[in-house]
């Protein structure tokens, strides 16, 4: 009898409970790795045969000594076959852990490509992948330069953290160095980015032997960088199907898989396309699926949950079998989302037979629409967004961490 395989997930956030699911589903055994402070989440219980807790979900250098030796233990009388990452923040684990016990998957080099936002810029500008000027923090002298090469305004950001979260908009010289001197020891954790105005899109993939199989391509209404600092409402939609933006972002999301080595997984990816001169500049990615409900809005688009697909391929390559993709569908979908100022905010009179999914959150008021007509799309999200603003809405200072 063949031994069922053994999966590791770890999620250090809420998340992923349709990959829970539908790795057991497979026929998998499920352990989950996440924190003590969320072992009462209503995680899929019947979809996970063991939970194992941590108390610190850093990265740092002790932490992730800590959990090897834990693992190691654990591995005495178990077989762990892969290890997967559900949250952007535990791909540094995930991969530490799998060079560490020598199991197949994403290794700690290819890792940084997905995590380090200057290991990113790198990899994708030697790849010949366009991107806005950049540099380390590193040395004086480099961000001299770059500042004389490249005018202001500029982004000062963390290299490993996501989203917008840590990220400051810099108007001058005058104001750069006070601002990096106050990063201190912590310095070369950052890098300096020139700030191109512009459209943000994002690309939700899912990859197979290096192969993109599927991509649903959006744009956001209000860039992730206005909705952290200046208190906005999310809100994205999906692009109009075989349009030069839709079919542009999907062979550069293709060629940034390829340059960093991603073999098989779920991504995000997102690109600005700038006023100044049209071009699509690549911004960042990740190897899992995306956050802030996106992944929801992917489903109700085209029918494929990025989730449970993400779970059927891992388990595919790992029994050496054949992965196929299911069906997908072309309906046109918008996400909004917003903190609300009610805890239970009624939503009842948002009624219109396009809503596919609203959020269960307290303090939060979020829907998705769905149409085959874009047009509608964008027009309920107007309209909701300017209702949602006059009714519900209430905002927050930029986290020091991110909020999934």
């Amino acid at each position: 009898m063949v031994r069922p395989l053994t999966f590791l997930c770890i999620s250090c956030y809420f998340k992923g409970e349709d990959f829970l699911r539908a790795c057991k589903a497979a026929g998998n055994t499920v352990f989950l790795v996440t924190q003590k402070s969320l072992e009462h989440k209503d995680w899929p219980r019947e979809a996970v045969d063991e939970f194992f807790y941590l108390d610190s979900e850093a990265n740092s250098a002790e932490n992730l000594w800590n959990i090897a030796k834990g693992l190691a233990h654990l591995l005495r009388a178990r077989k762990i076959d892969r290890i997967v990452a559900l949250d952007d923040f535990d791909v540094e684990k995930a991969a530490f852990l799998r060079e560490q016990f020598r199991i197949p998957g994403m290794g700690q080099t290819t890792a940084r490509y997905f995590r380090d936002k200057l290991a990113m810029r790198m990899q994708a500008a030697d790849a010949g992948i366009r991107v806005p000027g950049f540099s380390a923090l590193f040395n004086d002298d480099e961000i001299h330069a770059f500042t004389q090469a490249f005018p202001a305004p500029w982004v000062v950001k963390p290299r490993a953290e996501a989203s917008a979260v840590g990220i400051k908009k810099i108007h001058s010289t005058e104001q750069l160095w006070p601002v990096l001197n106050e990063l201190g020891e912590d310095r070369h954790l950052y890098l300096i980015e020139q700030f191109k105005p512009g459209d943000v899109y994002h690309s939700d993939a899912l990859s197979v032997d290096g192969e993109q199989v599927f991509c649903r391509v959006s744009k956001y209404m209000n860039t992730p960088l206005e909705v952290a600092h200046d208190g906005g409402i999310f809100r994205t939609n999906t692009v109009e199907f075989g349009s030069k933006d839709d079919l542009d972002i999907q062979k550069a999301t293709n060629k940034v898989m390829q340059a960093f080595g991603m073999k098989h997984s779920a991504s995000h990816t997102e690109f600005i396309k700038c006023k100044e001169d049209g071009q699509f500049y690549f911004l960042e990615t990740s190897a899992r699926v995306g956050g802030a409900h996106i992944a929801e809005m992917v489903d109700i688009s085209s029918g494929v949950n990025l989730w449970a697909e993400w779970a059927k391929l891992e388990t595919a390559k790992a029994t050496n079998g054949t992965y196929t993709l299911p069906a997908v569908r072309q309906d046109y979908a918008g996400l909004l989302v917003s903190l609300s100022r009610f805890q239970y905010p009624d939503t009842s009179s948002f009624n219109d037979p396009e809503i596919a999914w609203r959020i269960d959150k307290e303090y939060h008021i979020g829907m998705i629409v769905r149409s085959d007509r874009q047009e509608r799309v964008l027009s309920l999200m107007d309209d909701y967004a300017r209702r949602v603003f006059e009714g519900f809405h209430a905002s927050a200072p930029v986290p020091d961490k991110p909020m999934d």
